[in-house]
């Protein structure tokens, strides 16, 4: 069973930013691959970015040019550096990986972009 634990949320006004970080319990190699998904009030679960366990990253509309995931294999960690947010970034946050094509997911952090 793989844990996910997700931090870095929290209040920023736009314009900020914001790194989130997600700890998986085991080595992120063996995960085909990791992403970030948000959720806000109302709405459906959408993917924000995504990598592979090669590097192949791919973000939404919405997050190119501001949002970058990576990976350290090292610590086995996830990241999402955030910029120039908008209040329409205001979501739950979620780390997500697939492990043998299942998928698995992180309790989420709260991410608020005030105007």
């Amino acid at each position: 069973q793989v844990q996910l634990v997700e931090s870095g949320g929290g209040l920023v006004q736009a314009g900020g930013s914001l790194r989130l970080s997600c700890a998986a319990s085991e080595s992120i190699l063996a995960f085909n691959v990791m992403g970030w998904y948000r959720q806000a009030p109302g709405n459906q679960r959408e993917l924000v970015a995504t990598i592979t366990s090669g590097g192949r990253t791919n973000y939404a509309d919405s997050a190119k040019g501001r949002f970058t995931i990576s990976g350290d294999n090292a610590r086995n960690m996830a990241y999402l550096q955030m910029n120039s947010l908008k209040p329409e970034d205001t979501a739950v946050y979620y780390c997500n990986v697939i492990k043998w094509g299942r998928p698995y997911w992180g309790q989420g952090t709260q991410v608020t972009v005030s105007s």
